[in-house]
């Protein structure tokens, strides 16, 4: 056989009924996707998919399949013959494997939907098991808590694999529409926009620059979160926005209390309207109640009160350890903790107002006369292409 084969588990989406064909249809067409080029193919029956992929393209297609959302898991995959011989045959070899990786406790686990094979489930469970122990000395079957499992499934073929690696579930990228991220150099805005691909939501994002006031080491930092947050949701577009003159106008003419907040206001006006252009149909925002002064309830009203669109924000009831850790396990958090700050510092005061009221923060705002401002950073704005699969495979240009 000159190919590899691994089964893939969809996720959620076979919960999705009479609109379960649409669902999986792009999942398929994603995965597609990020292995274009490659002479892989994608077939599917019910309930599974398999991705056939030449030979020295392994690392590609597990890369992808890692960071491909929408499936529950994923495994390479021995397909044998129909018959109980060449079955227990291949378990054996699935045995030897896991055996030379260290295992050295297993059990087998088996599904059936093809009814006509000669033995059940609980059949194939027990010819297997009995050829593994007796074929792989010092493999011992554990059914409570194994090291390893070897699975058999009975379908249009016969499909034998051992430890199925975990896919990132959730709903196949693009199912859900398009919104637009507002992407720090934090930890948390990256995150924000991994958990929102996850709901099936294509990505666009901005990044607001107040250059000189912040280094050009922060925006690579931030195109450097955007790539990876694309690499999960098939790119993102990144508008990089000047907000410079803006922020030089809240130091002029705002009280020093109030600069982060109106600060925010301008933010979430402009990614409405930039959402707007471009047909992004919601914001997304990597606020967490309470975290800083800035995402209070009432401060949140005061931000919230300058945008039409919906704004998403994930994690709003999450602990920031919990943050931390989902962006370590998604690779932001290492790039994210850089020592370059972020437009959100630049003339941050010292005590600012917690619990801002609306209605004042409405005045304010007005008196800045930050429109045009806005739609001047809109006009200029750059736009940086980030984590797109042809991108990624061509070899990603330097931010």
């Amino acid at each position: 056989m000159n190919t590899t084969v691994y089964l893939i588990k969809p996720g959620e989406l076979t919960l999705k009924g009479g609109n379960r064909k649409g669902f999986e249809n792009l999942l398929r067409r994603n995965l597609s996707s990020m292995l274009k080029g490659l002479g892989v193919r994608i077939s599917g029956t019910s309930g599974r998919f398999y991705l056939s992929c030449p030979l020295g393209t392994e690392g590609q297609a597990e890369s992808a399949l890692n960071r491909l959302i929408g499936i529950a898991g994923w495994a390479k995959t021995r397909i044998c013959e129909k018959n109980t011989e060449a079955l227990v045959r291949a378990c054996e070899e699935e045995g030897r494997c896991l055996f030379e990786k260290g295992v050295r406790t297993f059990k087998i686990e088996a599904r059936r939907t093809d009814k006509s094979f000669p033995l059940d489930s609980y059949g194939i469970r027990c010819a297997a098991g009995e050829a593994v122990g007796k074929g792989v000395p010092g493999l011992k079957v554990d059914v409570q808590k194994p090291e390893g499992i070897i699975n058999v499934e009975i379908r249009e073929k016969a499909y034998v694999y051992g430890n199925a690696q975990q896919g990132l579930k959730g709903l196949p990228v693009g199912s859900a529409g398009r919104g637009l991220l507002l992407l720090s150099g934090g930890i948390d805005s990256p995150v924000a926009g991994f958990l929102m691909a996850c709901r099936g939501l294509r990505l666009d994002a901005v990044y607001f620059h107040a250059y000189p006031y912040t280094s050009d080491e922060a925006r690579k930092k931030t195109v450097k979160l955007a790539e990876i947050i694309g690499s999960y949701s098939l790119g993102i577009c990144l508008f990089v926005v000047n907000f410079t003159p803006l922020q030089i106008r809240i130091r002029e003419r705002s009280p020093e209390p109030w600069r982060t907040v109106l600060l925010r206001m301008a933010m979430m006006e402009c990614a409405d309207k930039l959402a707007r252009l471009r047909g992004d149909k919601c914001l997304v925002s990597g606020e967490s109640l309470s975290q800083v002064a800035s995402q209070t309830i009432e401060n949140i009203s005061c931000t919230q009160s300058r945008v039409s669109l919906p704004v998403l924000r994930p994690l709003i009831g999450l602990d920031k350890d919990d943050i931390i850790r989902m962006a370590e396990r998604i690779g932001t958090y290492e790039t994210s903790i850089l020592p370059y700050e972020d437009c959100c510092v630049l003339f941050s005061p010292q005590h600012p107002v917690l619990r801002g009221d609306p209605a004042e923060a409405g005045k304010l705002y007005e008196a800045l006369e930050a429109g045009p401002l806005i739609d001047e950073a809109l006009r200029t704005r750059e736009t940086v292409k980030c984590g797109f699969p042809q991108i990624r495979q061509a070899g990603q240009p330097k931010p």
